[in-house]
């Protein structure tokens, strides 16, 4: 049996700039997070270990003074507000990536008051709440073909993903939107005698749309079906609550059905171990996934394996 860790797994950029954040901050004194640092309960369980104190919205709503952490979801300018309001110092570590996607989607708002924003992402995910605040959250929220019924394609449309959404996903929303667009037609006045002028037809509505979708995130779907299909039996760790460990382990499974999704190694036991001889296990995760906890995977694994 051999076990290997997927060396493309693991945090991503703005999740690793993030808990350093935390990390560095911690030595200074006593640190508020707002949300989850991370959708990982293993490291936000190390984290808080360290004293880290985890922090809902209710909760900075009757926050005085201290100093409170932005994750990289990136935040709505509601949460800026009430932060200036109750003395709170923010320490800022939203990622880059989402900043920029944010920015792009409020000069859009903006510039087009008329036109609908709609974003491809999960309803009540940090992230897109952020992204939500940018409009006055006016914009339309898009998970799936089924919620398409939310658009007037009469209408303007302009067309953002939340980064951690699945590519394919992305394009095939973009083409179903492109099919359902069309140039609504109308009667025109009615004339004397009851005659129907000619139709008048309205200029097609614009349709713009940008593929925000983390370039991190988009390059390891290859790389991890790739890995997947390198082994015998995959073990999938992430966290029940992030949405990029759910696409990631869909693609992971798609490559090799012989894939286990998995938060904790304590999900696993003997059965599974008792499957892994004389295989080969590929031992990857999402961008909330830290590294350690992918050891611990593997050295769960191999003591299972001695007690067999």
């Amino acid at each position: 049996m051999s076990i290997t860790i997927d060396e493309h797994s693991g945090f991503c950029f703005g999740v690793t700039s993030a808990i350093n954040k935390a990390e560095e901050e911690l030595a200074k004194g006593p640190l508020y997070c707002l949300g989850d640092i991370v959708h990982n309960g293993q490291e936000v369980d190390r984290l808080e270990r360290l004293g880290l104190t985890t922090i809902d919205y209710d909760d900075l709503r009757t926050l005085h003074g201290g100093r409170v952490l932005l994750r990289a979801h990136g935040e709505p300018p509601s949460t800026y507000a009430i932060a200036r309001a109750n003395n709170i110092e923010v320490i800022d570590a939203s990622c880059p990536v989402v900043l920029h996607l944010q920015k792009r989607i409020r000069d859009t708002y903006l510039a087009h008051p008329e036109a609908q924003i709609v974003i491809f992402g999960k309803v009540g995910h940090a992230e897109v709440i952020g992204l939500m605040g940018q409009t006055n959250n006016n914009a339309i929220i898009v998970e799936s073909e089924a919620d398409l019924s939310k658009i007037d394609f009469t209408r303007d449309i302009y067309l953002f993903s939340q980064t951690t959404m699945s590519v394919e996903a992305f394009e095939a929303l973009v083409e179903n939107i492109k099919n359902k667009i069309s140039y609504s037609p109308q009667d025109g006045p009615t004339a004397e005698g009851g005659r129907t002028a000619p139709a008048v037809v309205q200029a097609k509505p614009v349709f713009e749309y940008y593929n925000s979708i983390c370039r991190n995130v988009a390059n390891r779907v290859a790389q991890l079906q790739a890995f997947a299909r390198a082994h015998d039996l995959v073990i999938f760790v992430g966290g029940s609550k992030s949405s990029n460990a759910k696409v990631l382990y869909n693609h992971c499974l798609a490559a090799n059905p012989n894939t286990i999704f998995i938060s904790s190694p304590d999900e696993l036991d003997e059965h599974t171990a008792s499957r892994s001889t004389d295989l080969s296990v590929g031992i990857c995760g999402a961008t909330s996934t830290p590294h350690w906890l992918m050891e611990a995977v593997k050295e769960k694994i191999s003591n299972l394996k001695c007690q067999i």
